[in-house]
């Protein structure tokens, strides 16, 4: 499993998952249970590996000296 995500992409999903998470609580049923799809943004995250980047041949990782696979 090779990384295909850079800094800012897992930066930003994993603020989105947290915050899609937060909103569990403050929802009623059924919107209560789509935050439970914020799971998917904080575990590619917390991973920095998208299986739809894999897919495309997508990568935002930088590449050279920082970024080097």
């Amino acid at each position: 499993m090779t990384r295909n995500m850079g800094g800012l992409d897992r930066a930003i999903r994993l603020l989105v998952g947290v915050l899609l998470l937060g909103l569990y609580g403050a929802l009623d049923s059924p919107w209560k249970f789509v935050t439970l799809l914020g799971l998917i943004p904080l575990g590619t995250a917390l991973t920095g590996m998208c299986p739809l980047y894999s897919m495309l041949g997508i990568s935002t990782r930088r590449s050279g000296p920082g970024g080097a696979r």
